[in-house]
């Protein structure tokens, strides 16, 4: 009896260590899956040896049960009775849709590429499958990440949906993919056997730049590659020969647009990992890249493996064709045909996105929302809180100026502007819900504002600078004041500043500067004020900037509060004198 007893204990306790691993490893638990899910106890591993030296090259399993999946092991050191493939050079097979082929339609890969031999990879490829029939974009990604910073981070997979997930956070901005630090991705939205050429690739790359070496990114930019997409193609068939697919997806092999994001501050830290201020867009004809050759010996797969993969070509790669750190900011000034330059900046301060500042749309000025023709027409651009600025005829070369009539930086050549204010960053850089709700924290604010401050820059003489200022600050969408500079009898023009040789450095001190004008300007009114006995204490917040930031954003409102005060004293006295004093100190600040 007791004999008994012990058994059935002892086969409870092996029953709840089961069900207890059983349950951890399943999906949809509620902790994050940052790794795979490991096979089942009991479940059946099956090892292949594909070039008969006698170890596997091949370890089949499922997961959660139900779910195929293989690891091919490329660097020859797996071993029987391993449950799992290793993470340097191997590759991972994942049979989503169950049909018995692990490299084909709906499936997901993930190969690791160890090109420096240390046993840590350097490279992964991400190849993640829609069906067959998809022979456009969005629905599919092949995309290469390349760890220039050796962190070990790359792509980010949500193992209980088994999809990529490349927005996941924690916190506001600690994003999962290696967008940190000193980085290099590739990436496409389609199937690899519709791509022309899989050397290239659509964002071609976006480099992340790190130069200060804390792990934080205060620099990146995207370089696109749009390719031409042929329609009308019929839909692959299972049993094709890949060499007789017709591609759709054909590269043009040039840069075409352009976009960089800074951290013009450098503050960025953790809980705050991203926070980029001021973001330039270049689009037109662009510059070839096809010299931009970058080659790689761990690339190519086991050969006897290619059998697995429907569509094996991005397994036989030696290259990938991208600008990188190196150049590619060079090119783009020097090689490079432009037609149109967009700026925008984050005033507001609230851009926590890993790519840039997302840009405003030289569109209208108060419509508002996804599509709808406003300035936010970008569903990934702010609704209110950023200045936007555009010169559709690259009259201005990219290049910046500091205005005399504000103390900050503009966009040369900008034909127009404008800022819709959200002085407290009540509207968190707003996704718009593009991604549904829940998967970002503004989607708490389930209202965008339909109501704000505007202020409108014109240029009216073309000289490339800003001479006309409309101001609707009661958010009625009527402008209710205007400055020209030319009645006020003040010149607009003021030193161009060049940023085709910057570093990232060189945007750093541009922006010292610019805070420690707006904070000269600031004392200047500050005294003015003390002079004409205006009450300056109302405005205690704003007296004791800690930060660039801080000297950036309380020096251009605290200079705004005092002058309007200021002018309405005057007003009231009708001291024309002195109105004409604060007009030429307020708009003609020159920036040290």
């Amino acid at each position: 009896m007791i004999k008994n007893l012990s058994l059935f204990f002892l086969l409870v306790i092996i029953l709840q260590i089961q069900a207890q691993n059983k349950n951890f490893w399943e999906s949809n638990n509620q902790l994050t899956p940052f790794r795979i899910p490991l096979p089942l106890l009991g479940e059946k591993i099956n090892y292949i040896d594909l070039d008969n030296d006698g170890d596997p090259d091949v370890l089949q399993t499922k997961i959660n049960g139900t779910i195929p999946i293989q690891w091919i092991d490329d660097d020859d050191d797996m071993k029987k009775g391993d449950i799992e493939g290793d993470m340097d050079s191997d590759c991972l097979m994942v049979d989503r849709n169950k049909d018995g082929f692990y490299g084909g339609a709906n499936d997901l890969i993930i190969d690791w590429d160890d090109e420096d031999g240390d046993n840590v990879a350097d490279i992964q490829v991400l190849v993640d499958y829609s069906g067959l029939d998809d022979r456009g974009l969005w629905k599919a990604h092949y995309m290469w990440f390349i760890d220039t910073d050796k962190d070990q981070v790359f792509n980010y997979i949500d193992w209980n949906t088994l999809m990529m997930e490349g927005w996941e956070h924690s916190g506001r901005a600690k994003f999962y993919p290696d967008y940190m630090g000193k980085s290099i991705f590739l990436k496409v939205h389609t199937n690899t056997w519709n791509i022309n050429d899989l050397r290239y690739n659509w964002e071609n790359p976006f480099l992340f730049y790190d130069p200060d070496n804390d792990g934080l990114t205060e620099m990146a930019i995207r370089y696109i590659d749009d390719p031409k997409i042929i329609k009308g193609l019929p839909t692959v068939k299972k049993e094709q020969n890949i060499g007789d697919i017709k591609p759709s997806v054909l590269f043009s092999k040039k840069i075409t647009s352009v976009q960089i994001g800074i951290d013009m501050d450098n503050d960025s830290n953790p809980g705050n990992e991203f926070d980029y201020d001021m973001s330039l867009k270049f689009s037109g004809k662009g510059f070839a890249y096809s010299d931009q050759v970058h080659k790689y010996k761990s690339l190519r797969g086991l050969p006897q493996a290619d059998k697995y993969f429907f569509d094996p070509k991005w397994r036989q790669l030696h290259e990938l064709i991208y600008t990188d750190h190196a150049n590619g900011y060079k090119l783009m000034f020097e090689r490079a045909n432009w037609n149109e330059c967009w700026f925008v900046f984050d005033e507001d301060d609230d851009c926590q996105r890993w790519e840039r500042v997302e840009f405003y749309d030289p569109k209208d000025l108060y419509k508002v929302g996804s599509k709808n023709g406003g300035l936010d027409h970008n569903p990934q651009a702010d609704v209110a809180g950023d200045r936007g600025e555009w010169d559709m005829d690259f009259s201005g070369k990219g290049k910046l100026y500091i205005g005399k009539f504000d103390g900050r930086l503009h966009l040369y050549g900008a034909e127009w502007g404008a800022w819709r204010l959200d002085q407290n960053a009540k509207y968190f850089q707003g996704w718009q819900g593009w991604r549904g709700k829940n998967l970002q924290p503004e989607d708490l604010v389930d209202k965008e504002p339909d109501t704000f401050a505007t202020i409108k820059y014109t240029d009216t003489d073309s000289n490339g600078f800003i001479d006309l200022i409309e101001y609707d600050l009661d958010g009625d969408h009527k402008m209710e004041s205007k400055v020209s500079l030319f009645e006020l009898n003040i010149s607009d023009t003021t030193k161009i500043i060049d940023i085709s040789g910057y570093k990232y450095k060189d945007f750093n001190n541009l922006y010292k500067k610019v805070a420690n004008g707006l904070w000269n300007k600031a004392e200047t009114f500050i005294e003015l004020a003390k002079q004409y006995k205006v009450n300056i204490n109302w405005y205690v917040t704003f007296f004791n900037p800690k930060t660039l930031r801080e000297k950036y954003y309380n020096g251009f409102w605290l200079s705004f509060y005092l002058y309007r005060d200021l002018k309405h004293f005057a007003n009231i006295r009708q001291d024309e004198n002195l109105i004409n004093l604060l007009n030429k100190k307020y708009f003609s600040c020159i920036n040290p």
